[in-house]
């Protein structure tokens, strides 16, 4: 496993632009580097693609931007640094410390607060007297420790994992029952998706470029029945959801 080394800890951020679990945590990365970066904090994106049209430099920098990604992120197109690392999935935090010694390893979403406490005693080793902030609040309810979290229904791929699902080869329109907080929809291409909720009446997302889309949020964990009917041009490779308070 290669180590960094710096003035300071590394915060190291496997990620993929259009997979929901990565970009749950982006707002996360971006907030400690902005509260630590004076204060000796190097956050390194790894954008490493799950999805084929991820795998372009200039899609990965467009979607990066739309993200309102700030920190530095290298191309990892043939995953060598993900085996590396031993990264188990999307996304990944791995926090290196003086002198290149791996000191803490997060796969997936959560430990938000130990994250932050891990990166905090690093930058105290090497400066014991700064001041630094108070831990972030949790961003959403779910993030809370111990909070009680329903788990969401599994991922869909329609068409599965080598090709999207597109309306001229599939079918007119996807139908899916579900349990979640959220719904988003992983899609490459540009156009417009059409969205119905419940049987309800259909609203229209435009797709300004390949990324994650959301189709539904809810204030708790709910059951909802989805419609949706995409434009010529997009192509639709998952359909995720997002845990929500359980209760």
């Amino acid at each position: 496993m290669p180590a960094l080394t710096a003035l300071g800890p590394v915060l190291v951020h496997f990620i993929d632009f259009a997979q929901l679990n990565s970009v749950r945590t982006i707002p996360y990365a971006e907030e400690w580097s902005r509260r630590y970066s004076d204060t000796g904090l190097s956050v390194i994106g790894v954008h490493t693609a799950r999805f084929k049209f991820a795998q372009n430099a200039d899609t990965v920098a467009a979607g990066l931007r739309r993200l309102g990604v700030s920190y530095p992120v290298a191309l990892d197109v043939d995953r060598g640094l993900w085996a590396d690392y031993g990264c188990e999935g999307w996304p990944a935090l791995v926090l290196w410390g003086q002198g290149g010694v791996l000191r803490w390893a997060h796969f997936g979403e959560g430990e938000y607060l130990a994250t932050e406490m891990a990166i905090q005693e690093q930058l105290l080793e090497v400066d014991a007297l700064r001041t630094l902030p108070e831990p972030m609040d949790p961003l959403r309810p779910t993030d809370r420790p111990g909070a009680l979290v329903a788990a969401p229904t599994a991922e869909v791929m329609p068409a599965g994992a080598e090709r999207p699902w597109t309306a001229a080869e599939d079918g007119a329109a996807l139908e899916l029952d579900y349990e979640a907080g959220a719904a988003f929809v992983t899609l490459e291409g540009e156009g417009e998706l059409l969205v119905g909720l419940d049987a309800g009446p259909q609203r229209t997302i435009r797709v300004e470029g390949p990324g994650l889309y959301e189709l539904a949020a809810h204030e708790r964990h709910e059951g909802h029945s989805l419609q949706i009917d995409l434009s010529p041009g997009l192509g639709l490779w998952s359909i995720s959801f997002a845990p929500a308070a359980s209760g």
